[in-house]
């Protein structure tokens, strides 16, 4: 395998940008008490400008759901699970998310590229203007819950369940992920545009959301004690790259997805965790250091994984 590859070309620019991260890290170019505000930058700045960029030139009309709505089938399924198997608390539904949120445009939009061309891409487009929609939210809302009813039974209050529903549900629309992806598909369906004036600054700070998000796991990880959370680490990658694309690949074949459809959500299935959940995980302050591990041991793995995965897909009949 040479670094031409698809799979290699779209993964070690991602190595190396954690890899920076952690260098700078080690050598306390930045201070650990500076994480939390970089996170908040990335999280409250960055991630805004690129989702609410991304959707407002969404046209809900012109995408092919089908695929789509089977990868998030298939993606809830076992999210569900996970966090049946985590132990169904907030720390659960990080562990959760991170098993089945995948880095997707940093890493699968070259990929997909490269391997199956504008078609591919054109598919993986629409899966990424709702994948953070559907997947973040869902599991904001979730942990909303769950953050609710675990404050619930340390204060000991009793509150009404539809109030708590009520509350989940206002968190997790006002937050940080859900509303711009909102407010930037409403504004699509005017098909107004934005004047380059808008869009060029919005332009980017979305461009520098993943190089920023990936140093930046870089530097968790330099202050990381990786080795306790190595066993952790290893179990959520295993999850996301294979258990997750052979999921996805058994449960698209059964419902009918052939050729580039099958292959498009398969790969993308197959890809690392993405940045977002330790932006995540960071902001809820749960299991931190386990999904900053992941982060980075997924994207090692996903060197194989996605191999596999694009190798064995063309030997499957038509």
């Amino acid at each position: 395998m040479n670094l031409d590859h698809p799979v290699l070309s779209s993964l070690l620019p991602v190595v190396l940008l954690i890899f920076i991260g952690f260098v700078a890290g080690k050598a306390k170019l930045v201070r650990g008490e500076s994480v939390r505000d970089l996170s908040n930058l990335v999280f409250l700045v960055l991630t805004q400008a690129l989702l609410f960029r991304t959707m407002s030139s969404v046209h809900i009309e012109q995408l092919d759901f089908k695929p789509v709505m089977q990868y998030f089938l298939v993606a809830g399924s076992l999210f569900v699970a996970m966090l049946w198997l985590y132990g169904s608390n907030s720390r659960a539904s990080v562990l959760a998310l991170a098993s089945i949120f995948s880095n997707t445009l940093m890493i699968g939009v070259p990929l997909i590229g490269l391997a199956y061309g504008q078609e591919g891409q054109v598919l993986l487009f629409t899966l990424i203007s709702l994948h953070a929609l559907v997947l973040l939210s869902a599991a904001t809302l979730v942990l909303e819950l769950q953050v609710a009813q675990e404050q619930a039974a340390l204060s000991g209050e009793r509150r009404p369940i539809w109030r708590t529903v009520a509350s989940a549900i206002r968190n997790a629309i006002i937050h940080p992920v859900p509303l711009p992806i909102l407010v930037g598909l409403a504004y699509a369906q005017t098909g107004w545009g934005l004047h380059p004036i808008v869009d060029r600054p919005l332009a980017l700070l979305g461009s520098a959301f993943g190089p920023v998000a990936l140093v930046l796991v870089g530097i968790t990880l330099a202050l990381t004690p990786i080795g306790r959370q190595l066993g952790l680490a290893l179990r959520l990658s295993l999850v996301k790259t294979v258990f997750h694309p052979m999921l996805m690949l058994a449960a698209g074949w059964l419902l009918g997805l052939r050729g580039l459809h099958l292959a498009v959500m398969t790969v993308a299935a197959a890809l690392p965790i993405g940045a977002n959940v330790f932006l995540f995980s960071q902001r809820y302050r749960k299991e931190e250091d386990a999904v900053t591990a992941g982060v980075a041991v997924s994207t090692a793995m996903a060197v194989l994984s996605v191999s596999a995965v694009m190798a064995v897909l063309p030997l499957l009949p038509a």
